[in-house]
């Protein structure tokens, strides 16, 4: 659909022209009315405690989209959006909206309200559903399909801005597929449509007046709509919805590894040229992974004969395997291609397949700073270091009994720089292979210069996290002993 004509009326006149041009945009009150009857209201009041410390904020900036009003030191009553799926009165909305509530009402948009209750939550999406038992005709949404939306549609966000009521507003999609680090399954629609707080749980329409999504959450440094809101793609929640009603919980397929988006450097490191696929970062023991044979490092390139390329795509993928039966990976290993066969199991409790995320440069340290003891200096990839030692293990608090090499400088202006490692990790292996000493990394980086200058696999742990980056080679310095 067409949404601009231009106007353009030229005017010349002592050798200058002028162009004016006049944009009109269409009405989207049919639209709106067809769909408001399907939004509903949500309040809810919990009891707590003075001493209990809740925040609105995912981080200092991204907010969820709800409003929380006290009006005693033991009662918050909590405002947000919810809309209808079916004539039987089941409601979704967001987990956030309706959390540690001790009641839920839901006001329709004739303003008559009904008391509603839970029938299942979802954490790691921020979905719940919720029922309410009415005789009226209530008018449920129509489930569109979020993949086909394109970047610059228009679309229609319904909610409860600050508790105002029913309100409509428009925008465009900004971006698609973002991840703002709030859950697992993480795949945002970005819109400039005004997502205020009280605007959670509310549906976003496309101008067929399909549902493609569920407010969440706004950018904001000042708590009000900022032209940066996000909402959850309705394909993610098909089948989180599905799960609520049969079992009042989320059942996800599980197989025990962890894993990591891949980046040309890493596929290069690994002979693998022109390919996607994602990197297995750990693989949990006693899992069905484990138990098939798939170990840290391998490249997972199709699942059941389907192209992989993103690592929470993966993870929801499983998650929505039916458990009890068994998938075919095709992984990349030491340059071949091998195929296993996976069960997939219930996923356990407090677990994900969450994928690692990229380290993030730090800007404080110290490259003037004395290293604890001598190591080695690895001019070719821009990393001091050493053994591990009582010296360096209560230095950077990790346990003496760990395996392979701790960093304790890095160089500026070199890749592992720029790639955001940082002193006090630990390198496990190089290429895939366990690091037991220096001659390790010497071996790893002669044979990347031998096999044009490739980038070498660098296997990080930091804390409990275990990552893999690719750092690209220095050939300008060779290898000098620390002093």
């Amino acid at each position: 659909m067409r949404l601009f004509s231009y106007i353009f009326i030229g005017i010349l006149g002592l050798g200058l022209s002028t162009a004016k041009a006049q944009t009109v945009f269409p009405s989207f009150a049919d639209l709106a009315e067809k769909l408001m009857p399907s939004v509903v209201n949500i309040s809810t009041t919990h009891h707590e405690s003075i001493s209990e410390n809740e925040t609105n904020e995912i981080d200092n900036n991204l907010q969820t989209s709800d409003n929380i009003f006290n009006y005693s030191d033991e009662n918050k009553i909590s405002l947000g959006s919810g809309f209808i799926i079916d004539e039987k009165g089941y409601i979704i909305t967001n987990n956030h909206v309706i959390d540690k509530a001790d009641s839920i009402t839901v006001t329709l948009s004739d303003n008559t309200s009904y008391q509603a209750k839970i029938i299942g939550t979802d954490s790691k999406t921020d979905i719940a559903l919720i029922k309410i038992d009415t005789p009226q005709k209530l008018t449920p949404v129509i489930f569109g399909n979020s993949d086909k939306i394109r970047v610059g549609d228009w679309i229609l966000a319904i909610g409860n801005p600050f508790g105002l009521g029913g309100s409509v507003t428009a925008g465009i999609v900004s971006a698609k597929s973002r991840d703002i680090e709030s859950g697992p399954y993480d795949n945002f629609i970005q819109t400039d449509a005004s997502i205020n707080q009280g605007s959670s749980g509310g549906p976003m329409f496309n101008m067929n007046g399909e549902l493609i999504g569920v407010n969440n959450a706004l950018f904001s440094t000042n708590g009000a709509s900022m032209g940066v809101g996000f909402a959850i793609p309705v394909n993610l929640i098909n089948f989180v919805i599905e799960q609520l009603k049969n079992n009042g919980e989320v059942k996800r397929g599980w197989i025990g590894i962890k894993m990591q988006a891949t980046t040309p450097e890493m596929l290069h490191s690994l002979g693998l040229k022109n390919q996607n696929g994602i990197i297995i970062s750990e693989v949990i023991a006693e899992s069905t992974a484990a138990k098939a044979g798939l170990l840290a490092g391998d490249i997972i390139l199709k699942f059941n004969n389907m192209d992989i390329d993103n690592s929470k795509n993966f993870s929801r993928i499983v998650a929505e395997t039916k458990i009890d039966s068994n998938i075919n990976l095709q992984i990349w290993r030491n340059k071949q291609t091998l195929n296993f066969n996976v069960k997939v199991t219930k996923m356990p409790e407090q677990t994900t397949e969450k994928s690692q995320p990229v380290p993030q440069i730090k800007t404080n340290i110290s490259f003037e700073e004395k290293v604890p003891e001598l190591g080695f200096l690895f001019k070719e990839i821009g990393l001091h270091l050493a053994e591990i030692s009582p010296t360096t293990a209560e230095t950077y608090h990790f346990s003496p009994s760990e395996k392979g090499l701790v960093i304790i400088n890095i160089e500026k202006n070199s890749d592992a720089m720029k790639k955001g490692l940082k002193k006090g990790t630990l390198i496990l292996s190089v290429d895939k292979k366990p690091i037991v000493d220096f001659n390790d990394v010497n071996n790893a980086i002669a044979e990347a210069k031998l096999d044009n200058h490739r980038p070498i696999l660098l296997q990080i742990k930091d804390g409990q996290q275990i990552f893999y980056v690719a750092v690209k080679l220095n050939m300008e310095n060779k290898n000098h002993d620390a002093n």
